[in-house]
């Protein structure tokens, strides 16, 4: 490799192998980060274009192409790769929970890397930052003003830099070790830059940090997800002993017996109404992923028609559900129903009431379950504020979702779960 394009062929080739290979390992990550994977794909996608810029500007130098046609492709991979340096801002924000939209960083660096963008786009018609030579010996050479074209670059990693080590106490250690990998080298190379031609050496330096700063993170993110799958099967097997009462089945079988002979055709709907409510049971259990909320909703009518059928004239029912195209985490609302009647339930103070309600809203959907029980006391530890805690975890885990209970001043209680849209479609 005497020459050095062929050097920077090397490169390219090396850069877009890799690059593609972040594309498709993204594809593949097993991350319960939604918002992490879709930046990494933009990520290594956006790197894949510059890098196949890059590729086409070096083959154009052995074709008699028009030096317009080969400086406009080197404006695009430069403008791409200068993309690609801003975007590790965003991504350290979101690791530290702050919004993006109301950020003065994330503006402060997409003002830079616009004012970067306006100065790369007059090589189109004017040689003071730089222009592409016609010579094979050089890709381009550099204006008089050539320095104050990368200082706004420049900034964007010192800011970046800067903001990282500034929020190290709110990243893990290894996010915030992937960052200073992927921000330091690169800060480097670009302040030298812009005094010595060393243009290769910055797509090296991206490369490998982009590559080393995926790896970890995406260490993180699998043990992270093995961590929460592990902790939402304890709480799937907590749910299940929670749920197969052994004297809820007795008094299921009983009532069934003597129904035999007083209502046989009511004793047949209960035995279907308990058999569904089985089956859906043990299915909700061995689900991982959150199911349509019309199945949810079809376990829970199957418990509690069983339950009407003991409790006759004393357990009244209200739906109001026209709310259904969302998904939930399995065994989210049949345990909230089970929890109000079996502990809220008074024989003695009159009929228990219940009523089911959905909606959906501008941030997602929401289910209300309301009773005009005994009522919730948060300081008690008994086992249905853990039953309760247990779906809220899961909610939590499983769609991002938050459970409240509220007392009813008219006596009872109110429990609302939220379910967000990114994680609510059917």
């Amino acid at each position: 490799m005497n020459d050095p394009l062929d050097f920077y062929h090397f490169i390219i080739g090396v850069a877009i192998i890799l690059s593609a290979l972040g594309v498709w390992l993204t594809a593949i990550m097993p991350s319960t980060d939604r918002w992490s994977k879709q930046f990494f794909m933009t990520f290594f996608i956006t790197l894949l274009i510059s890098c196949l810029f890059g590729f086409i500007e070096i083959i154009m130098y052995s074709y008699p192409v028009p030096i317009d046609l080969i400086t406009f492709i080197s404006l695009m991979g430069s403008l791409f790769l200068s993309l690609l340096m801003s975007m590790p801002i965003a991504y350290l924000l979101h690791c530290c929970g702050e919004n993006l939209r109301s950020s003065k960083l994330f503006h402060i660096v997409l003002g830079l890397w616009a004012i970067f963008a306006t100065m790369q786009t007059t090589i189109l018609f004017s040689d003071v930052f730089y222009h592409v030579a016609p010579e094979n010996e050089n890709l381009y050479l550099r204006g008089p003003w050539f320095p104050l074209m990368m200082l706004p670059l420049t900034v964007i990693m010192l800011i970046s830099l800067a903001g990282t080590i500034q929020r190290r106490n709110r990243l893990s250690r290894k996010v915030y070790l992937s960052f200073l990998i992927t921000l330091l080298p690169m800060t480097i190379t670009i302040l030298v830059h812009m005094f010595v031609d060393i243009y290769p050496l910055i797509d090296i330096c991206a490369v490998l940090s982009v590559l080393s700063m995926y790896g970890l993170i995406l260490s993180d993110q699998l043990e992270h997800y093995m961590r929460q799958q592990w902790e939402i099967a304890n709480q799937r097997n907590s749910i299940m002993v929670l749920q197969m009462r052994p004297h809820f089945i007795y008094n299921t079988m009983m009532s069934i017996y003597c129904l035999c002979d007083q209502n046989p055709q009511l004793a047949r709907q209960v035995i279907m109404d308990f058999t569904t409510y089985l089956r859906k049971n043990f299915t909700a259990v061995a689900s991982a992923e959150p199911i349509p909320f019309t199945s949810e909703l079809e376990h829970t009518r199957a418990y509690l028609a069983v339950e009407q059928a003991q409790y006759e004239d004393s357990l009244f029912v209200d739906y109001d559900t026209p709310h259904t195209c969302f998904r939930v985490p399995p065994l989210t609302l049949q345990p909230i129903v089970e929890n109000a009647i079996k502990h809220g339930r008074d024989p003695y103070v009159g009929p228990f009431r219940i009523s089911i309600r959905t909606r959906k809203t501008d941030s997602g959907s929401e289910i209300i379950v309301e009773d005009n029980g005994r009522g919730f006391d948060p300081a008690d530890d008994s086992e249905p504020h853990i039953a309760l805690a247990n779906i809220g975890q899961r909610l939590k885990m499983m769609s991002n979702g938050e459970m409240m209970i509220i007392p009813r001043k008219e006596g009872g209680t109110t429990v609302k779960v939220t379910i967000p849209r990114q994680s609510n479609q059917s």
